[in-house]
C-alpha cells in the first residue's frame, strides 16, 4: 500500500510539473524584459523608403532577442520575409541592419537580431556563443517572421554576414522552413576555431594544446574576456586586421555595444565551436543558396570550400566524403571582383575611416533578385 501511495503521489508530481498552464505561467515570469535603445543609433543613416521598429522574440532556450524590424513604406498584403545577422562579435547596428534595411528597400520584411548574449538581446554571461544555440537563434527569428501579419509563412528566407554566413548554412539544413539563403563573405566558426586560418593548426597536437588552455581558463577565470579587433592597430598588422581595424574601430563602423568594436568576446566563449563541425550536412540542403564573396578576401576559402561541399558533398577542408546534392541547380556561388572581406560589410569605401565614395560593391539588387526567384 505505501508503495502505491508513493506512486500515486509521484505521478500526481508529475502531472502538476507538466501542467502547461504551469509551465505558461513560469516561462511569462522568467521572460526576461528588454530595455531597448529607442532612438536611432545605426552606423548608417534610416532609409525614407522604409518603416523600423525595435522587437523582441523568444528562442526555444528561453532566451529573450532583440531586433529591428524593416518593412517596406506603404506596402500591402502578405510579403516574403528575410532573417538577417552577422558579423560575429557584431550587432544589429552594423552590418546586418543595413542589410535588413536594403531588402527592405527593395520590398522584403527584414529583421535584424541581435544573437543570444549579445547586443542588446538577453543571456549571461554576455558574449557567449554556441553552434546550436545561435543556430537556434535563426530559427527562432524563422518563427517571429512566420507569425507577423504583413508575413507570408511560406516565403522567408536568411541572411548570414561573416561568422554568421556559416550558421545561416547550418540553420538552412536543419530548418526546412528557410526556402532561400545568402552566405555573405562566409566563415566557418567551426573550421577556424579548430583548425586555425588556413587550416595551419589542423593537427591533434594544436587542438590538445588549445584545449589544455581552456580548461586552464575555465579555473582561471571564466569571465575573461579576449579583445576585439586588435587597437591599438600594429603597423605591421596583415591587411585583413587592417580592414577590420578600419569597419569596427573608426567612425565607419564603431558601436558601443558591438564586441569586435570594444572588448571582445569571452575568451572560454566560443569554446565549444571547436570541438564541432556544423556544415557537414550542407550537401542536403534542397533550398536555395548563394554563397557571396569578395575577390580579395582572407576568407575566401572559406566560401568556397562551403560551396563546394554543398554541391559535391566534398571539399578541401572536410574531413568526410558526402553524396552530390540533390538539388544542384538552385544552388550559386558569387565572386565579387576586387571585394575585400570588410567590403561586403557595407559595400566599401575609396578612403579610410568610411571617407570619400562608396564603392557600391554590395549587389542589393542581385540579392533581391535571388530572393525574389526563390521566396516563391
Amino acid at each position: 500500500m505505501k508503495k502505491v501511495l508513493l506512486a500515486a503521489m509521484f505521478v500526481a508530481g508529475v502531472l502538476t510539473a507538466c501542467n502547461p498552464k504551469d509551465n505558461q505561467t513560469k516561462t511569462e515570469e522568467n521572460m526576461t524584459k528588454l530595455v531597448l535603445t529607442q532612438e536611432w543609433d545605426k552606423v548608417f543613416p534610416k532609409s525614407d523608403k522604409v518603416d523600423h521598429r525595435k522587437v523582441t522574440f523568444e528562442t526555444q532556450y528561453g532566451l529573450t532577442l532583440a531586433a529591428d524590424l524593416y518593412e517596406p513604406k506603404g506596402a500591402q498584403g502578405k510579403l516574403a520575409a528575410i532573417a538577417v545577422s552577422g558579423p560575429f562579435g557584431a550587432t544589429k547596428e552594423q552590418s546586418s541592419g543595413l542589410y535588413a534595411m536594403r531588402m527592405a528597400e527593395r520590398g522584403f520584411v527584414a529583421l535584424a537580431f541581435d544573437p543570444s548574449y549579445t547586443g542588446e538581446s538577453s543571456g549571461e554571461p554576455r558574449r557567449t556563443a554556441s553552434p546550436d544555440i545561435n543556430t537556434e537563434d535563426f530559427m527562432a527569428a524563422v518563427d517571429f517572421l512566420s507569425k507577423q501579419e504583413n508575413v507570408d509563412a511560406d516565403k522567408i528566407g536568411i541572411i548570414g554576414i561573416c561568422g554568421w554566413g556559416g550558421i545561416a548554412l547550418n540553420a538552412a539544413a536543419a530548418d526546412t522552413r528557410i526556402k532561400a539563403t545568402v552566405a555573405s563573405t562566409m566563415y566557418d566558426m567551426t573550421r577556424v576555431s579548430g583548425n586555425g586560418y588556413f587550416d595551419s593548426e589542423d593537427k591533434e597536437e594544436s587542438r590538445h594544446a588549445a584545449r589544455e588552455a581552456m580548461a586552464k581558463q575555465r579555473l582561471a577565470d571564466p569571465m575573461a574576456m579576449a579583445g576585439g579587433v586588435v587597437n591599438p592597430l600594429p603597423a605591421d598588422a596583415p591587411q585583413f586586421v587592417k580592414d577590420y581595424y578600419d569597419y569596427y574601430i573608426t567612425q565607419r563602423g564603431y558601436h558601443q555595444r558591438s564586441g569586435n568594436s570594444n572588448d571582445g568576446w569571452r575568451v572560454i566563449g566560443t569554446q565549444a565551436f571547436a570541438n564541432s563541425r556544423f556544415l557537414y550536412y550542407i550537401n542536403e540542403i534542397r533550398s536555395a543558396v548563394l554563397v557571396m564573396h569578395g575577390e580579395k578576401a582572407h576568407s575566401r576559402y572559406f566560401g568556397e570550400a562551403a560551396y563546394k561541399f554543398m554541391v559535391e558533398g566534398k571539399a578541401e577542408g572536410y574531413n568526410v566524403v558526402g553524396k552530390p546534392n540533390p538539388n544542384p541547380e538552385n544552388k550559386e556561388l558569387l565572386i565579387i571582383p576586387g571585394a575585400s572581406h570588410c567590403d561586403l560589410y557595407d559595400g566599401g569605401y575609396t578612403e579610410l575611416e568610411g571617407k570619400g565614395e562608396s564603392k557600391n560593391l554590395i549587389p542589393w539588387d542581385r540579392l533581391a533578385d535571388f530572393f525574389t526567384k526563390n521566396l516563391k
